[in-house]
């Protein structure tokens, strides 16, 4: 292309940014496909708002003209005045969790205003985005699950042996849940239910090896499947006044826990043992150990969910900073475990303030796997259990699994009361904060078309 076609090209590139209405249609598609790209891929309602609004600001369109309507399944898009009107839906197929995507999607829309990109331009690097491999190859993912969850087990108290055998676990329940999701297209909450009934069953074998803790293992080599994410989502949603999507991923939450909990308890079925939701899950480690357990536990679920390698370590920080102050708040003044989750959880995300800064990726990156070693995952597991076999409870078996059912909601809401403490108590600044940052970058960009 020659200089002069070339820069006519560009001009009027340009100018549709400067007109709401030109090329409505492809607009609305890029909108579009930048909130379904969030939704499908582990981001919570309110990123998914904001970053949606980046981009209809970046292409001309004024706060007053854009509607937006999200659903778990579904986002629905008005652009409209007096004039005109444009309406757009688009399907969310699929839910998985890749914070690569929404850290790549955040930067794209921030470099969009500051690079002054054409239409073109953005749609070539949102393609990118969403054509773009995982950061770790599949051998490392299955890995990551294996020690994951041997780390929590660490962190629930057992010993190094027991925790090896739950990583072994672990990793064969993961190679199970994928085989059956990917090779054979089975649904994905069967898969859930073979992968937990794989990984407890292989933990129930490995209590005949040496360990002093014979049990932890059948408690943590299923928590791989804790569906941290939707959970602490689902939460967020519903404080946020997101009621639709965040009934829709606490529902889809429930279910992964319930397929999750039929496995386990088939597993049970066939073994031959007493119950062993009842032992003490207080450790008596030091702080090196919880530290040490917590990051691994963070970095390994960083893995997990696609994080981009560069924050691997920042999250695997705010593992270890999460866990101690928990135990902190919980062994040395005292307090319920709910005030400790909440303490560690608003602790990282007052850090992850600044970090966001330094690191520039969004806030969820980097909170969202730090506190998923907070997520009550056996506490949940126990109060399903006893709902499936109520009908052989004692009273007091169910007063009890009824306490678990109550403390995993406490410490549920705790995080997300915790993850999302900046916005609740700054909500008003950091909007304030982030137009006049995209009002001054809008600003250059008209200024370079006069």
């Amino acid at each position: 292309m020659k200089d002069n076609d070339f820069k006519t090209y560009y001009e009027e590139q340009r100018e549709l940014l400067r007109e709401a209405f030109a090329e409505i249609g492809q607009k609305s598609q890029l909108i579009l496909t930048v909130g379904q790209l969030l939704m499908e891929n582990g981001a919570d309602t309110a990123q998914i708002v904001r970053d949606m609004k980046r981009v209809a600001a970046y292409m001309g369109i004024e706060a007053e003209k854009f509607h937006l309507h999200i659903m778990y399944t579904t986002l629905m898009l008005n652009i409209s005045d007096e004039h005109h009107s444009h309406t757009s839906f688009r399907k969310c197929v699929k839910h998985a969790v890749n914070m690569r995507i929404i850290s790549a999607i955040s930067r794209l829309t921030w470099r969009a205003l500051k690079e002054h990109y054409t239409l073109d331009e953005f749609k070539g690097e949102l393609q990118a985005i969403a054509t773009r491999p995982r950061s770790y190859p599949h051998w490392m993912t299955i890995l990551s699950a294996g020690t994951g969850c041997g780390a929590f087990c660490t962190l629930f108290g057992c010993d190094i042996n027991a925790a090896i055998y739950t990583t072994a676990a672990a990793v064969i329940g993961k190679v199970v849940q994928l085989q059956c999701a990917e090779r054979f297209g089975i649904n994905p909450y069967v898969s859930m239910t073979f992968a937990a009934f794989s990984a407890t069953i292989i933990a129930y074998l490995t209590h005949f090896l040496p360990t002093a803790t014979p049990w932890h293992p059948l408690i943590a080599a299923s928590l791989f499947l804790v569906p941290g994410i939707p959970m602490i989502n689902g939460m967020s949603d519903m404080l946020n006044t997101y009621v639709v999507s965040g009934s829709a991923r606490i529902i889809h939450t429930l279910i992964i826990i319930g397929a999750m909990t039929f496995g386990i308890v088939f597993a049970i079925g066939m073994a031959d043992f007493d119950s062993f939701t009842n032992l003490a899950m207080r450790p008596d480690s030091d702080y090196l150990l919880f530290m040490t357990a917590a990051a691994v536990g963070a970095a390994s679920f960083s893995i997990l969910f696609n994080v981009p390698p560069r924050l691997l370590s920042a999250t695997a920080c705010g593992g270890a900073i999460c866990v101690c102050t928990r135990n902190f708040f919980v062994f040395e003044l005292g307090f319920g475990s709910e005030i400790g989750t909440l303490a560690g959880a608003a602790l990282v995300s007052i850090i992850a303030i600044r970090a966001i800064h330094w690191l520039h990726a969004p806030s969820m990156v980097l909170v969202v796997p730090a506190v998923i070693p907070l997520v009550p995952g056996v506490l949940i597991y126990r109060l399903l259990f006893a709902i499936i076999n109520i009908r052989s409870l004692t009273v007091d078996q169910l007063l009890t699994a009824v306490q678990s059912g109550v403390d995993a909601l406490l410490i549920i809401l705790a995080i997300a009361i915790g993850a999302a403490m900046p916005n609740i108590f700054a909500k008003r600044s950091f909007e304030r904060q982030s137009k006049d940052k995209q009002e001054k970058l809008l600003n250059e960009i008209y200024e370079t078309k006069e």
